[in-house]
């Protein structure tokens, strides 16, 4: 099985491993411009920059979503150009526990790159631990990345509507609890929840460290919350975006990963008209 997290100090000991690619995915989603700064101002040796709006989502119509995938021609340009082979071990990273390096590894691995890994206690423990830092740029690659989708791996709003109730399907929202209450909305329009939604604040697969919690700890509690459905999960969160945290940390678990509604809360509630719970 495909290893999908790697510690500071495996990565430290392929810093300079051509083989090795590692992308920093910074973001602040009241601050877009926040995660370039933080790249130009320091950054792992070797990271390349790709950006949650630009490169990790596609263009906006107003109903689908804050963070739509991206036209797969020119996401895998991006990733070519950082030099990702279908040999390329990737690794990403962000400083906020995976909340947005998460994103780029389950698209990576959507569209059918397995060797792709998240970085445990992302670039703070990197720097706490007074690992390199560097301001330069890395040069662009010559790669050739061909995005393959595993179809199956995706649900649309169409879905969601005549599903999101159906005990065939276990809807878990990675939002804060209250945003899924219904007790405060900072980013969308509405507040509240899908009607049979659960919800699994991505922030428990953590420890206090930022770090994961153990395989053994995640599958416990995905085990208690979901019971005998794991494998009927459909991820949402608010934009597609941290409902990849617990995917990733099910796949961590050894359980089924699940599918994504990438337009998630934000697609949902564009038409007024869709059913909205602010029951816990």
């Amino acid at each position: 099985m495909q290893k999908i997290l790697v510690t500071t100090a495996e990565l430290a000991e392929h810093i300079d491993d051509p083989g090795w690619v590692v992308i920093d995915t910074r973001h602040d989603l009241m601050n877009p411009a926040k995660g370039a700064q933080l790249y130009a101002q320091g950054h792992i040796p070797g990271a390349y920059f790709m950006h949650t709006d630009e490169d990790l989502s596609g263009l906006k119509t107003g109903g689908n979503g804050r963070h739509p995938l991206p036209d797969l021609g020119v996401f895998a340009a991006k990733i070519s150009q950082r030099g990702i082979t279908p040999d390329t071990q990737v690794v990403v990273y962000d400083d906020l526990g995976g909340n947005f390096a998460v994103r780029l590894w389950w698209m990576l691995r959507w569209l059918g790159h397995e060797k792709v890994a998240l970085l445990d206690g992302e670039y703070p423990l990197w720097v706490k631990e007074g690992r390199p830092v560097t301001k330069e740029v890395p040069a662009p690659r010559k790669g050739s990345f061909v995005p393959r989708p595993h179809l199956g791996d995706t649900v649309d709003v169409h879905f969601i509507e005549k599903f999101h109730d159906d005990p065939s399907v276990r809807l878990l929202d990675a939002r804060a609890p209250e945003r899924f209450k219904g007790i405060t909305e900072p980013i969308d329009p509405v507040a509240g929840h899908i009607p049979g939604a659960i919800n699994r604040f991505w922030q428990k697969n953590l420890n206090p460290d930022g770090r994961f919690k153990s395989p053994e700890q995640l599958r416990a509690e995905y085990e208690a919350l979901l019971g005998e459905d794991a494998a009927k999960t459909v991820h949402m969160c608010g934009s597609g975006v941290t409902a990849c945290h617990n995917a990733f940390a099910m796949e961590l678990a050894g359980l089924p990963a699940g599918r994504l509604y990438p337009g998630s809360w934000s697609e949902w509630v564009a038409d007024r008209s869709r059913p909205i719970s602010t029951n816990t």
